[in-house]
Parts: C-alpha cells; sequence; structure tokens
C-alpha cells in the first residue's frame, strides 16, 4: 500500500507548514528587536541627555563659568571705578573748604595756632586740609550708603544746583560765626543752630540726613575738645568747656553739605555687587 508521503498533494501542504513556521520566527525575531529598541534608552542615556550631562559636568564648565566671571568682575571694577573717583572729589572738596573756612576763622582771631605752623598756604596748619578732607570723604561716601541700607533713597531737590545753594549756604553760616557780633556766645550759637536746622530742611529733610548730621556733629567735637586739650590750637572766649558753643552747629552743618555732595556723585553708579 502506498504512503501518503508518496501522493504530490502532500508535498504543497509540507511547504506550507515551513513558511508558516519561517513567518513566526520572523515575527518573534522582530518583536524581540522592537523590545530592544524600546529598552535601550532607559537602559543607557540618550545622545541629547548626555550633551546635557556635559553642560552641566564641571569638567566642561569653565566656558560658560568664565563668561559669567567676566561680567561679574567687569562689574566689580566698575563699581570700584567710581568709589575711587568719589573719594578723590570729596577729599578735594574737603581740603578747599577747609582752607577758605579755616582762613575766616583765623582772620577774624577766632581761631589761634601757634606761630610756626601758621606760616602755610592761607594761614593754616598743614594737618588741617588733609583731615578736612578725609572726613568730607568719609561722609560723602557714608551717606549714599546709610540711604540704600535703610531702603530709602534719598530724592528730595537732587540737582546740582541745590547742593550749588547748599555749599554757599554752609559757607554763609560759618562766615556768620566769624563776622556776626552778639551780647554773647549763647545768641550767636542759637542763630547758628536755627540755621543749620534750615539748611537741613531746605536741603535734605531726611531722618538718615539728621541722625549722620547730629552724630558727626557730636564726634567732631569731642575730638576738637581733645585736641585743643592738648594744646594743638585753642580757641579764644570758650565758653563750652575749650571750644565755643557754636561749633557743634557748624559741624552739623557741613556734615549735611558733604552728605548732599556725596549722594549727588553717587547717583547713577552701580550697586555694588553681592557674592552668592
Amino acid at each position: 500500500m502506498p504512503r501518503l508521503d508518496d501522493h504530490p498533494w502532500s508535498g504543497p501542504c509540507a511547504k506550507g507548514a515551513k513558511h508558516r513556521s519561517h513567518l513566526r520566527a520572523s515575527a518573534r525575531g522582530l518583536e524581540s528587536k522592537v523590545g530592544e529598541m524600546i529598552n535601550s534608552p532607559v537602559s543607557g542615556p540618550s545622545p541629547l541627555v548626555a550633551h546635557s550631562a556635559r553642560g552641566t559636568d564641571p569638567a566642561h564648565g569653565p566656558a560658560s563659568a568664565g563668561v559669567g566671571g567676566h561680567g561679574g568682575s567687569g562689574h566689580i571694577n566698575s563699581w570700584h571705578h567710581h568709589w575711587v573717583q568719589r573719594s578723590l572729589v570729596l577729599f578735594s572738596v574737603g581740603v578747599v573748604l577747609a582752607l577758605v573756612l579755616n582762613l575766616l576763622q583765623v582772620q577774624r582771631n577766632v581761631t589761634l595756632f601757634p606761630e610756626e605752623v601758621i606760616a602755610t598756604i592761607f594761614s593754616s596748619a598743614w594737618w588741617v586740609p588733609p583731615c578736612c578732607g578725609t572726613a568730607a570723604a568719609v561722609v560723602g561716601l557714608l551717606y549714599p550708603c546709610i540711604d540704600s541700607h535703610l531702603g530709602e533713597p534719598h530724592k528730595f531737590k537732587r540737582e546740582w544746583a541745590s547742593v550749588m545753594r547748599c555749599v554757599a549756604v554752609f559757607v554763609g553760616i560759618n562766615h556768620a560765626s566769624a563776622k556776626l557780633d552778639f551780647a554773647n556766645n549763647v545768641q550767636l550759637s542759637l542763630t547758628l543752630a536755627a540755621l543749620s536746622l534750615g539748611l537741613w530742611w531746605t536741603f535734605d529733610r531726611s531722618r538718615s540726613g539728621l541722625g549722620l548730621g547730629i552724630t558727626i556733629a557730636f564726634l567732631a567735637t569731642v575730638i576738637t575738645q581733645l585736641l585743643v586739650y592738648n594744646g594743638v590750637y585753642q580757641y579764644t572766649s570758650p565758653d563750652f568747656l575749650y571750644i565755643r558753643s557754636w561749633l557743634p552747629c557748624i559741624f552739623f552743618s557741613g556734615g549735611v553739605t558733604v552728605g548732599n555732595i556725596g549722594r549727588q556723585l553717587a547717583m547713577g553708579v552701580p550697586e555694588k555687587p553681592h557674592s552668592d
């Protein structure tokens, strides 16, 4: 009896079974490849992620950090440059005011220096101009800093014309202390005190200006008392320990005047950079 394999119709069936098994194997291979492609981003970083990681890597950071570093250093250099310029201008203003105002005091014999130290320019001791210049630089730089610290920027009459009028009034107050004749020093002191407060009210009107003016007047008066006590120079007819009673008024109005100059110079100057 012949076998079924020997019949011609058995060949196509066997070929169909082999073809179906080949398709199943191809499908399983394609499925495994798709699985690998899906799982590959999880198992390893993509090129975009790797590039981002390199951007935040400290080893690749100097380029971006360098740009920020140059910008920060340039801002710091600009701030220091303005700070030095303002210091020099304020020092020069203090020197000029000291020479002019001290000349008025010496000519009226209000202030007396030893004979060996008044042979210099404007009949002033050599140490008076640099000391007054340094004090003016410190006060002029301190006023804007206090305003910034208190968060109360001074905006009252912020113009050079107002500053120049303030300087003129201050010189007038100092001139009045040397030229006006009153029955006693108390009347002169009260008059100069009213003029000094009027100067503050007219050109300043800030709490920081009033507080700094009083502090400056107190410290300058104490230093002056010590200088006169040690015989560096002296005042004629002292009525407030070793000095004149109106001298604190001069110091107060001088502090307000130099403070206004310092504030005006600080306008448009970049703020001091803060380190994080």
